[in-house]
């Protein structure tokens, strides 16, 4: 009998130690997820394809040259001074295209796309998300929190610009996730537009593919983990930021590109976007082209469809 009890106690002992242990193996890599993914840094591939590398070279000496405001608002919630760079069109317009910037990113990083639309004969509002540029903040966002950010900075393009003004709202990667959860949202009734390029359709899925893909893990327990830690570091649940659940509340026009060969963002996803949204849309998915590769890749085609589906309904 004290031999069967003394069994007893070693198992419980051996037992609640492997516990101990595997709640301390989960939580240290909860922790490292949140600060991989969700802290400001250099990325972990820094390999930028050459086509966009010249691009963007030529583009940022441009947006470093040209005539610019820099404009301030105060995040929705968290009390942080965040920035943007306003460039007003060659010549004046109540149109203005408010452009959201990619995964450790800063509205520097859209100079190609900044540079396309002023071309156009567009005012261009690029703000630098929470974490990221001259914006305060400790964390990135992914799109979720930024999303109320973009609806204050809407507002504020109207309250400088007018009541007439119309406005159409352009993200890509990352970005693109923005626009597409800004959408769902109470927007002022001068949004006319949006366009999202190679957004995804959840943090959650988004993340839950990078953990396959780059350490070759599955999905639980560390999704769930790490939302619960991101909730008390970063002050959000990363499962809430869900682009299908905004997209099912849009009426508003949209654009879906996508690349046909993108691994980083998975191409179905686009398909998944496309289906949610609620109002008039398009699709144009790039065969071969990679993630956010669409405009340096096709250049031209891409501003003309772009530019004619904005000057559909911002007229």
């Amino acid at each position: 009998m004290e031999n069967n009890m003394n069994k007893k106690k070693i198992f419980l002992i051996v037992f609640s130690v492997l516990i101990v242990i595997l709640i301390g193996v989960i939580g240290g890599a909860s922790a490292y997820l949140y600060n991989f993914a969700f802290e400001p840094q250099k990325p972990l591939n820094s390999t930028v394809p050459a086509k966009k590398e010249h691009r963007q070279a030529i583009d940022k000496k441009w947006l470093s040259n040209v005539k610019q405001e820099n404009w301030s608002e105060i995040s929705a919630g968290q009390n942080l001074k965040l920035h943007a760079a306003y460039i007003s069109a060659k010549y004046p317009t109540n149109k203005t295209i408010i452009i959201a910037h990619g995964y450790q990113e800063n509205h520097k990083d859209m100079a190609s796309y900044i540079r396309m639309f002023h071309e156009l004969g567009y005012n261009v509002l690029a703000p630098d998300d929470r974490g990221a540029g001259q914006s305060q903040g400790k964390y990135i966002g992914f799109g979720w929190p930024d999303r109320l950010d973009y609806v204050k900075w809407i507002k504020q393009v109207v309250a400088r610009n007018g009541n007439q003004s119309e406005i159409g709202l352009f993200g890509v990667s990352m970005g693109g996730a923005t626009v597409m959860m800004v959408s769902g949202e109470k927007l002022p009734k001068q949004v006319k537009a949006i366009v999202e390029d190679s957004g995804y359709s959840s943090i959650e899925g988004e993340l839950t593919h990078e953990l396959k893909t780059l350490f070759n893990l599955p999905k639980e327990p560390l999704i769930t983990t790490a939302a619960w830690y991101t909730d008390i570091k970063a002050g959000f649940n990363f499962k809430d930021g869900n682009s299908l659940k905004q997209l099912r509340k849009n009426k508003l026009p949209m654009y879906f590109i996508h690349g046909g060969a993108d691994t980083f963002v998975p191409t179905k996803m686009v398909y998944q976007n496309y289906k949610a949204t609620k109002g008039t849309k398009k699709l144009w998915v790039v065969p071969k082209a990679g993630h956010a590769m669409a405009y340096y890749e096709h250049p031209i085609e891409y501003q003309n469809r772009v530019s004619k589906f904005f000057s559909e309904y911002l007229k």
